[in-house]
């Protein structure tokens, strides 16, 4: 006998909307008289367990905690030789941490201790030294301009005068500084770009830069004209300030208004639930939806794991940290009625491997959703192997990644899904930091014919299908369909560089050893080509969190490229390119406003006020416990491109539609064109909706729209479609059904958002 009952804490006065009822998060069970913690409170309190327990002797990037252990250590010695090395750590530890004041105390604590012990720095440790000062000056210079006065231009690259730091005492300290390194250093090129900077952040950018360390602007020039999509996350509430990352746009609670559910991989980062209201706001409703407590997760991604037409949530956890990353993931269950519930253990999916990347495909085609997950492995003796869950159909999941030949050990940090034969089967490539060791799996489908699942089977065709990159260290992957010929490419984006001088390298056309992004167009007969250069995309970017929409609605499938590493040195822009109808892509970061200098993770395409364009939303943050920044959303200003919405609806193949494929044919001034689709989430790190949005292009009319289904097998012929309409279809009927999507007005506004920020603080 069970029984359900409420917890106390219930907050009765909390405002309940008209949809959606305000459940609690957490339930007790009472079994036989005993109280149980829910599955939710279960997850809550094995993460809390694991922040309370955290060492940043070997959880990496903790720099709070290890700032308070290097502080106690120099507190016990009494040797100067050990203390200045330990002051120049507890430097570095606090800078990163945010206490940037403290940082820059100690930093010139070091020099003093050098000088008192009659000693003298050497030139690689003076320079070093001065770097770390320097960068210390421009993080104050943020976080008292940016982020204490941020607005809407704030970081946005080039700045414009809304951007200029009223403060200057940063920026000022650290030109004083760079120009020091530069004398002494003329070749530095990670301190010409950071002296750059500093003085763009003046306005005294260019004509301020000495002439010999100058970057022209002519370097950041854009190659299309695109209208500027202004930042509007602060006047909409969505600028959660955070933490790398993950993010999802997506309707949760089928009302067709795309919600926003974003994450951030800090030990006690919440992950948070914003409902769009339709009405032109979105309302927190993180404690309503039973998500207080669920924190940490880089990534996250929308399943339908049960077929029940509700979207769930699944949160991935632990990248970056090696075995101290072996954290479990989350799989929410949707309840349908604004309530989540951590079901991972029930659902036979709790495992504890450091992972941000997954994909939930159907491999085996019996309409139910599997997932695959990359895993981080980072000792070849103590291996985290990927994982291949079968969706059993019944709410459980079997792991079977060994029997069905994706027995994969490696550090694995983006996974894609496609049907790049067009064999009715997806397969799966891997995108890996090690170097050339990326791969493409073959779905080769069961052993006998009939069979559903007997010795069903993934082949390594990396080679054969010619993408043995030797050279390729990569982070974010996808494939999709960029040329629009209906074969899918492969897109993977490169993510090495020693240091942003790299970047800086690239800019002026000089030479460089940073990984670049690798474009591969599928032949149609099983194997790829590079065309990374000739689609002018050999450049370095330093990708994390990426994705594909339409930014003009011209049908071509555009790209937004988040940047950065966890060091601190790393500001350089976010970078936008548009697609040149399939023939090259053409840089549009600072036409359309989209270089923002803060740190890029999950990033989504959505139409979220349904005026019929893609908006931009962006999780901004870095890795270290004190390089947070607010998140971004760039509001499409409108194109003249016609549009199609369409959200698929599964009877034979999995509900939420993912892998099906389509092809729209559409009537235009030059004669046909086809423009392809397949639905998924986009890229490997952010979400975008499952209901498929298409640019139309210069269309005058839809002729028709058909839908390759693939579990049936069966491809669906849809007419009378109409241009910017949004319609749902149903595998295997015959006519779509027009939906009601509202357009709704998001109303920027000028305003300067003030907050305190511990980095101003002193030393500890």
């Amino acid at each position: 006998m069970e029984s359900i009952i409420a917890p106390t804490w219930l907050e009765r006065d909390a405002p309940i909307d008209e949809r959606w009822c305000g459940v609690p998060r957490r339930w007790a069970v009472i079994k036989n008289g005993v109280k149980q913690p829910s599955p939710t409170q279960r997850m809550v309190e094995r993460l809390e367990q694991i922040r309370a327990q955290a060492d940043p002797r070997e959880m990496a990037f903790l720099s709070d905690r290890m700032a308070e252990l290097l502080l106690k250590r120099l507190g016990q010695s009494t040797n100067l030789q050990e203390q200045i090395p330990l002051r120049f750590q507890l430097g570095v530890q606090l800078l990163q941490s945010g206490r940037t004041l403290g940082a820059l105390d100690h930093f010139q604590g070091v020099e003093q201790k050098v000088d008192l012990a009659g000693g003298r720095i050497d030139r690689r440790s003076r320079s070093e030294l001065r770097m770390r000062r320097a960068v210390g000056m421009l993080r104050l210079g943020e976080q008292e301009n940016c982020q204490i006065n941020h607005n809407s231009e704030s970081c946005l690259f080039p700045l414009r005068p809304a951007a200029y730091h009223q403060l200057e005492r940063g920026s000022r300290g650290a030109i004083a500084l760079l120009t020091e390194q530069l004398g002494e250093f003329p070749d530095d090129l990670s301190a010409r770009w950071l002296l750059n900077l500093a003085y763009m952040t003046l306005g005294e950018y260019p004509a301020q830069v000495p002439s010999a360390w100058r970057i022209p602007e002519e370097r950041f020039a854009s190659a299309y004209e695109l209208p500027r999509f202004p930042e509007v996350a602060g006047d909409l509430g969505l600028d959660v300030d955070d933490l790398a990352g993950g993010c999802i746009l997506d309707d949760f609670d089928n009302d067709g208004f795309i919600d926003v559910v974003a994450s951030g991989w800090g030990l006690q980062s919440q992950l948070r639930f914003f409902r769009n209201n339709g009405r032109g706001q979105f309302i927190e409703r993180t404690g309503e939806a039973g998500l207080a407590g669920l924190v940490s997760g880089l990534n996250i991604q929308q399943t339908d794991y049960n077929n029940d037409g509700w979207l769930d949530i699944w949160v991935l956890r632990g990248a970056w940290l090696g075995r101290a990353g072996r954290i479990p993931n989350s799989l929410l269950r949707n309840n349908g009625n604004g309530t989540f519930e951590d079901v991972t253990e029930a659902a036979g999916l709790l495992s504890s491997h450091p992972t941000q990347t997954s994909v939930w495909f159907d491999y085996d085609g019996d309409g139910w959703l599997d997932v695959f997950i990359g895993n981080e492995t980072t000792d070849s003796t103590d291996p985290d192997p990927c994982e291949l869950f079968r969706n059993n159909g019944d709410g459980t999941f079997t792991e079977c990644a060994v029997q069905v030949g994706l027995a994969v050990r490696s550090f694995v940090k983006g996974v894609a899904c496609a049907d790049y034969d067009q064999d009715g089967r997806p397969d799966l490539y891997l995108s890996c930091r090690n170097k050339g060791a990326n791969l493409l799996f073959r779905n080769q489908g069961p052993s006998e014919p009939d069979g559903k699942q007997a010795g069903w089977t993934f082949r390594n065709v990396t080679r054969e299908a010619g993408l043995l990159d030797t050279q390729l260290v990569s982070f974010p992957t996808w494939f999709f369909d960029y040329d629009n010929d209906g074969w899918e490419d492969l897109f993977a984006s490169g993510y090495a560089a020693k240091n942003v001088g790299e970047i800086c390298a690239d800019y002026l056309g000089l030479p460089h050893r940073a990984a670049l992004p690798k474009l591969y167009r599928n032949n149609g007969d099983g194997t790829f080509r590079d065309v990374t250069v000739s689609a002018r995309l050999d450049k370095v970017c330093l990708t994390m969190g990426c994705n594909f929409g339409d930014l003009d609605n011209d049908g071509w499938l555009d790209l937004y490229l988040g940047t950065g590493e966890p060091d601190f040195t790393m500001l350089i822009p976010n970078r936008m390119f548009r697609n040149g109808e399939g023939r090259f892509f053409q840089e549009v970061t600072t036409a359309g406003g989209f270089g923002h200098l803060q740190k890029g993770h999950g990033v989504g395409f959505a139409d979220l006020d349904h005026d019929g364009d893609q908006d931009v939303y962006v999780v901004m943050g870095g890795a270290y416990t004190g390089d947070n920044y607010r998140n971004a959303l760039f509001l499409n200003p409108g194109h003249s491109g016609g549009w199609l919405k369409l959200k698929l609806e599964g009877t034979k193949s999995n509900r939420a539609a993912i892998g099906a494929r389509i092809k729209a044919t559409v009537t235009t001034p030059s004669g046909l064109r086809h423009i392809y689709k397949t639905v998924n989430s986009g890229g490997s790190f952010g979400s975008n909706p499952l209901r498929q949005e298409l640019g139309m292009g210069d269309a005058t009319a839809i002729q028709a729209v058909e839908i390759f289904w693939p579990a049936s097998g069966e491809t669906q012929h849809l007419t009378g479609l109409e241009l910017n309409r949004a319609y749902h279809i149903r595998e295997s009927e015959s006519q779509a059904v027009a939906m009601d999507l509202p357009a709704t007005r998001f109303e920027p506004r000028v305003a300067t958002r003030q907050a305190s920020h511990p980095g101003l603080q002193g030393g500890l």
